[in-house]
């Protein structure tokens, strides 16, 4: 059986977020989500607008996910081991940088194939909050603490 991991914070979710789990359902047998909690968003830099508890259920009702669990660290490494996931997939933004080659040789150690997958073009999470922000006429503090 082929086990595949991907993780995020899926805040706002988007036609981007589904089209990464549909590709990587389509690669593995069963794909687990690892959905980043707030404390981990927010040690990131980043305060979610949905909360972790609803994050988590709107993964879980997907039908490409057989699995959810909540990413607490950035050690992709472990969570691969832990879950005996043999693909790891990840969007393309972090394709040959120093972060994700160092990872990428971490994760071969264990038989773990990074698989990158292009993000959908116009859409972001960061898009829609700058949309959201601007519209209502927040500034990022009233964002954040809305």
């Amino acid at each position: 059986m082929i086990v595949g991991y991907t993780s995020g914070v899926y805040d706002l979710f988007h036609i981007g977020h589904l089209n990464l789990l549909k590709n990587a359902k389509s690669m593995c047998d069963k794909l687990v989500v690892g959905v980043t909690t707030d404390d981990l968003s927010v040690y990131k830099g980043k305060k979610p607008f949905i909360p972790f508890e609803d994050r988590i259920e709107i993964i879980r009702s997907i039908k490409y996910v057989d699995a959810v669990v909540p990413q607490e660290t950035m050690d992709k490494a472990t969570m691969c081991k832990k879950l005996k996931a043999s693909i790891l997939f990840v969007g393309d933004d972090w394709y040959d940088t120093a972060k994700w080659n160092d990872i990428e040789k971490e994760l071969a150690i264990s038989g773990v194939k990074v698989i990158y997958f292009p993000y959908t073009k116009g859409i972001s999470s960061t898009k829609i909050t700058n949309a959201l922000m601007q519209v209502r006429g927040w500034s990022i503090d009233e964002f954040n603490n809305s």
